[in-house]
């Protein structure tokens, strides 16, 4: 059985003990998260897709924990002006794994 879930602004397709990296969450390492924004459900060639969610569905999730991913650097240049500007950034994440996808 998979899930297409929504969270943080993305859309992620999951499957029981799948381990994601989400944007930054509030909940602490080791917490239980529910996620009722489930966009879609399917088990082999039966799906129920949702509009905008399916209701009644809900996954439920494990916070594992939390961190930065990889810099992400940037650089700009202007020709012949001299100027030229590197810049960096690290997006802060959380991972959660999926326990259970309920229907």
């Amino acid at each position: 059985m998979y899930a297409v879930i929504k969270t943080g602004g993305k859309q992620y397709r999951v499957t029981e003990g799948d381990i994601l990296k989400v944007e930054k969450l509030p909940q602490e390492k080791g917490s239980s998260l529910e996620i009722t924004d489930v966009l879609s459900i399917g088990e082999g060639g039966d799906v129920k897709a949702g509009s905008p969610a399916v209701s009644g569905a809900r996954v439920v999730c494990e916070v594992v924990g939390h961190g930065l991913e990889k810099k992400v650097l940037t650089f700009k240049k202007k020709r012949r002006k001299g100027y030229t500007k590197k810049i960096g950034h690290r997006q802060n994440y959380t991972s959660i794994r999926i326990k259970e996808i309920k229907a």
